[in-house]
């Protein structure tokens, strides 16, 4: 097994570097999580998932810094997890919390599921979250309303540091400098059809979508979806769904775009080219999809469950009350890009993020 050493390290302090194994590393949520140039804080990269006999492809999933073996030889000062462990037992998530304090590092744990989208019962996400929550020397989470939730649920306050963006800064400012759709013009609402249709609520809010939409001047409903899922022999093909798609699209009523998994720069001219996006979540608790739309000037019509509102300035309906999706459409229709962040404005955030994120760890190993 590939290390990075395994002789007792003395915790840092001061203004030594910090190692840190947060899992995944890989994750665009974490590699935000440092300063835009540079820092203190080393993140360790995920190790080659070859050691344990999986496919080279499987960069993160599930981590491989989540085994005790690998967290018993590695030289870490502080253990951070994030993600990646949907299907894990409780007794095996007690098993790495165990093997850490073994080692006499802190444990801490970002909360960015209180409800997770992947699990269409809550049972297992709550079960793996009583081990975590309670066992971590500090919880993180990304919004007020999901750190009310954790103290009421478990005794335990949490940290509140804000999701950082999601699409390269860069990117952002070339982006965010398109031309802007003034009322009267074409007004795109994007509405991205996935695998997790136990989450989601496509096929029924589908038909309230189009007739609010085609209300609009210049509206124009995009649906985009996987082969996978809209594909007669597809893995997961939803009949349903995708005879509703076809035929809506071949009597006009929406545009349908059918592909394979885009790219980061595919996905960002996506996002990027919609006036509006809505997200059809049945559940949930935070969205990275959310923070992109930001990132890009997308305004983001957005489910009341979760803490979505919190992350940002979006467009709120409730699920059954199709009055209110149909609402927030028309709002939409009225306020172009609403919650935008500017490059400037997300580059200040992340310099805040990471030095919050340092200070965390200086003080636990102090």
């Amino acid at each position: 097994m590939t290390t990075t050493g395994s002789r007792p390290r003395r915790p840092a302090s001061g203004t030594s570097d910090l190692c840190v194994a947060s899992v995944p590393c890989s994750h665009v949520y974490v590699q935000h999580l440092a300063p835009e140039h540079g820092g203190r804080v080393h993140r360790m990269p995920d190790p080659d998932p070859v050691a344990l006999g999986r496919s080279t492809q499987q960069k993160w999933w599930p981590p491989v810094m989540l085994h005790p073996a690998w967290i018993a030889q590695c030289t870490f000062d502080v253990f951070h997890l994030q993600f990646g462990f949907d299907s894990w037992r409780p007794e095996d998530l007690a098993a790495v919390v165990q093997t850490v304090q073994d080692r006499g590092r802190p444990f801490v744990y970002t909360v960015h599921d209180l409800r997770n989208r992947r699990h269409s019962e809550r049972a297992l996400h709550d079960s793996q979250l009583d081990v975590l929550v309670p066992a971590a020397d500090a919880v993180v989470t990304l919004t007020p309303g999901a750190a009310e939730e954790i103290e009421r649920r478990w005794s335990r306050q949490a940290i509140v540091i804000p999701h950082p963006h999601v699409v390269p800064l860069r990117t952002m400012e070339r982006l965010q400098r398109r031309p802007h759709n003034p009322p009267g013009g074409r007004f795109r609402v994007g509405l991205h059809v996935t695998s997790l249709l136990e989450s989601t609520a496509s096929l029924r809010l589908l038909p309230t979508l189009v007739r609010a939409v085609r209300e609009l001047p210049g509206g124009v409903l995009q649906v985009n979806g996987h082969r996978d899922l809209l594909e007669p022999g597809g893995a997961r093909c939803h009949l349903e769904l995708a005879r509703y798609l076809r035929d809506a699209a071949r009597a006009g009523r929406l545009e349908l775009r059918v592909h394979d998994v885009l790219s980061d720069t595919q996905l960002w001219r996506y996002l990027a080219s919609l006036d509006a996006s809505v997200l059809p979540d049945r559940f949930g608790t935070h969205s990275g999809w959310l923070e992109a739309c930001r990132d890009l000037g997308t305004t983001v019509i957005a489910p009341t469950c979760g803490y979505f509102a919190e992350q940002g300035q979006v467009l709120s309906y409730e699920h059954g009350v199709d009055e209110s999706l149909t609402v927030a459409v028309r709002a939409a229709w009225h306020h172009r890009r609403l919650g935008e962040v500017t490059a400037l404005e997300r580059r200040r955030q992340r310099a805040d993020v990471a030095a919050r994120h340092e200070l965390l760890y200086r003080a636990l190993l102090a």
